[in-house]
């Protein structure tokens, strides 16, 4: 079992930044690829970036590549993504999945149905 916290939404000007981060409680967070994924407004909620579960691979939709950086830290059991260049477009309730591929199974980044644990979300909204 892993829950999941995020935290580091707020509210920031386009061209701006933010750093959003991921606290996991269990045992199994060291076994676990983690994504972020966001739902704007009237929209489905869509893959924006993952990670395996030792941080070697990265993955990225490509309406951020280039702007946002995924990463974690196994020791703090957390997990982070770094925005930059923020864009009106970008604003959405930001979710932190894990899911439980163990060291050796297949990672499907963008399937959301996937990903075992949600958190609860954190808005971002970017004014323009």
């Amino acid at each position: 079992q892993v829950q999941l916290v995020e935290s580091g939404g707020g509210l920031v000007q386009a061209g701006g930044s933010l750093r959003l981060s991921c606290a996991a409680s269990g045992r199994t967070f060291g076994r676990c690829a983690m994504g972020w994924f966001r739902q704007a407004p009237g929209k489905e909620r869509e893959f924006v970036a993952g990670i395996n579960w030792s941080g070697s691979s990265t993955y990225y939709a490509d309406s951020v590549k280039g702007r946002f950086t995924i990463s974690r830290d196994n020791v703090k059991n957390t997990v982070y993504l770094k925005m930059n260049s923020l864009r009106p477009e970008d604003t959405a309730v930001y979710y932190c999945a894990a899911q439980n591929t163990g060291y050796s199974g297949t990672y499907h980044y963008n399937d959301q149905y996937e990903y075992n644990y949600w958190g609860q979300g954190t808005q971002v909204t970017v004014s323009s």
